[in-house]
């Protein structure tokens, strides 16, 4: 599957945001789908992630809250909803998909071959 995001761009903190990716090829309900991040000099990090299947969520500590991740298989389109946003959340947003991820890897990148090409979150303060 090849994804393509959209939606980055300039916010101010405290502002909202949504992210919007989409694949394509048959399918995609097989897959377990994430946003990670990659913020200036810092390692890429896992964001949050939906489960094929029952889509179950999953979010790190630093979005819980604030961040909603929600999928359209019909539209082959994963979306995240990020709300209340704060300057540390500036950072390359990337979409990745991973074909019947087993639940204890949805956080692990290495577990995941396909990505998107990213698109920049900045928020100002």
């Amino acid at each position: 599957v090849q994804l393509q995001a959209y939606g980055g761009g300039l916010v101010q903190a405290g502002g909202s945001r949504r992210l919007s990716c989409i694949g394509s090829g048959r399918s995609f309900n097989i897959y377990t789908l994430a946003w990670f991040r990659q913020a200036p000099g810092k390692e890429r990090e896992f964001a949050a992630a939906i489960r094929y299947g029952t889509g179950a969520t999953y979010y790190s500590d630093s979005v819980k809250g604030r961040f909603t991740i929600s999928r359209d298989n019909a539209k082959n389109t994963v979306y995240l909803q990020m709300n209340s946003l704060q300057p540390e959340d500036t950072a390359v947003y990337y979409c990745a998909a991973a074909s019947f991820l087993h639940d204890y890897y949805y956080s692990s990148e290495r577990y995941y071959n396909f990505w998107g090409q990213g698109t920049q979150v900045t928020v100002s303060s």
